[in-house]
C-alpha cells in the first residue's frame, strides 16, 4: 500500500468515524435513543426528537413527575396493532403545561389541545379516531402553526 493510499484509506475512516458519531441520536431519561418526527405545517417542516411510549406502562406514565421538555423535545404515544380510536389524555401528576396532538394513522393531526392545565384529572379527547399522540412543551404548537390536517412524519405513520 503506498503512503498515499494509506493516507486516503485513514482520511476515509476518520470520516466515517464522525459521520456515525454526529448521526448518534440523543438519548431520553431512561437511556434510549429518541427519534426523529417531523411536523409539515404552512410555515416549513420542523422537526423534534422524541421518546417512544409504545407499551402499556409507558403510556400511563408519560411525562408524569418530569421537568419541562426542551423545545425540540418530545413524547410520542402509540398503539402497535390496534386500529385508530378515540383517545383521551389527562395530566395527571405531570407539573408543566403540554400541547397535546392527536394523530391519525396517516399522520394527519386530527386535533390539538394548547397548554393543557398541569396535574389536571379532566379528560381531553381527540374529537376523532386517531392511533398516535405527540405531547411537545406548551406553545409549541402555536410557535410552528400547527394546526389539524397537517402532517407528521415518522415511521409509525403510513401515509
Amino acid at each position: 500500500m503506498t503512503r498515499a493510499t494509506r493516507r486516503f484509506v485513514l482520511a476515509c475512516m476518520t470520516a466515517l468515524t464522525l459521520a456515525g458519531c454526529a448521526a448518534k441520536a440523543p438519548v431520553g431519561p431512561d437511556g434510549q435513543p429518541l427519534e426523529r418526527l417531523a411536523i409539515v405545517t404552512a410555515s416549513g417542516e420542523h422537526a423534534f426528537w422524541v421518546e417512544i411510549a409504545d407499551e402499556e406502562l409507558e403510556r400511563q406514565r408519560g411525562l408524569m413527575f418530569r421537568p419541562p421538555l426542551a423545545d425540540d423535545r418530545g413524547m410520542l404515544f402509540q398503539w402497535p396493532g390496534e386500529p385508530a380510536s378515540e383517545k383521551s389524555f389527562w395530566m395527571r401528576n405531570t407539573p408543566s403545561s403540554l400541547d397535546i396532538l392527536y394523530i391519525d394513522p396517516q399522520g394527519r393531526i386530527v386535533s390539538i389541545a394548547s397548554h393543557a392545565t398541569p396535574f389536571s384529572e379532566t379528560p381531553i379527547p381527540s374529537n376523532g379516531a386517531a392511533n398516535g399522540v405527540l405531547e411537545l412543551r406548551a406553545g409549541m404548537a402555536d410557535q410552528i402553526g400547527a394546526k389539524p390536517g397537517d402532517r407528521v412524519l415518522h415511521h409509525y405513520f403510513k401515509p
